[in-house]
């Protein structure tokens, strides 16, 4: 009888080849996955843009309005061709110019009404302020000396202050939503108070062109 060569059966590749193409596709989809993600968009330092959109402090308040509180009125003497009253002093620095008046000049002892030849001189001041701050803010200050109490001296300055305020835009053409009016009383003296002199010089009215912008 013929012998039978019986070998064994050798196991079939197929359940190799399902694991590689498990891997692949495994792989594959991991791959698209992480293609199509959509990366953070970066913005350069430099860009505009992300030094517009940062959030601002809530504390921190953003104006363009001068500090009508922070105004030295002792700052350096300067002249204008256009200001050839002597009476009318004026001063500035890189942010405002100041036009100071004696109150003697515009006013009789205390009283808030114009002299008649305070016309001339707030003429001079008006045109300068048309020629060089048309476009500027403008507050009008109020001063007294230190004589009678500092209420009354407060209420005159303002007075006072109101009255070359209203000559100023219906005389003078200036705009009246351009010009504050404040008054300092006996606060903020230029000089002192004990002498007749000192005393003089702190009566007065200044009005303070702030240029905010580029002047005219």
């Amino acid at each position: 009888m013929a012998q039978l060569d019986v070998q064994p059966k050798r196991k079939s590749p197929v359940f190799i080849w399902l694991i590689f193409a498990v891997l692949a596709i495994a792989t594959a989809v991991l791959l698209y996955r992480g293609c199509n993600r959509s990366a953070p968009l970066r913005v350069a330092t430099s860009d505009t843009l992300a030094k517009d959109t940062v959030k601002a402090d809530s504390n921190v308040i953003v104006t363009t309005q001068p500090d009508w509180n922070a105004i030295d009125f002792n700052i350096p003497k300067t002249s204008y061709d256009e200001v050839t009253d002597t009476a009318i002093i004026v001063k500035g620095n890189a942010q405002y110019t100041i036009y100071s008046l004696g109150e003697n000049i515009l006013f009789p002892a205390n009283k808030s009404t114009l002299q008649a030849e305070a016309a001339g001189k707030l003429h001079q001041v008006s045109a300068s302020l048309l020629k060089r701050y048309k476009t500027a803010e403008i507050a009008i200050y109020g001063h007294t000396d230190s004589v009678g109490s500092a209420d009354d001296n407060k209420a005159l300055g303002t007075a006072r202050a109101n009255a070359v305020r209203d000559w100023m835009v219906n005389e003078g053409h200036l705009n009246g939503a351009k010009i504050s009016v404040h008054s300092l009383g006996e606060q903020k003296p230029v000089a002192p108070n004990t002498t007749a002199k000192g005393r003089a010089q702190n009566r007065s009215v200044e009005i303070v062109a702030y240029a905010t912008g580029e002047k005219n």
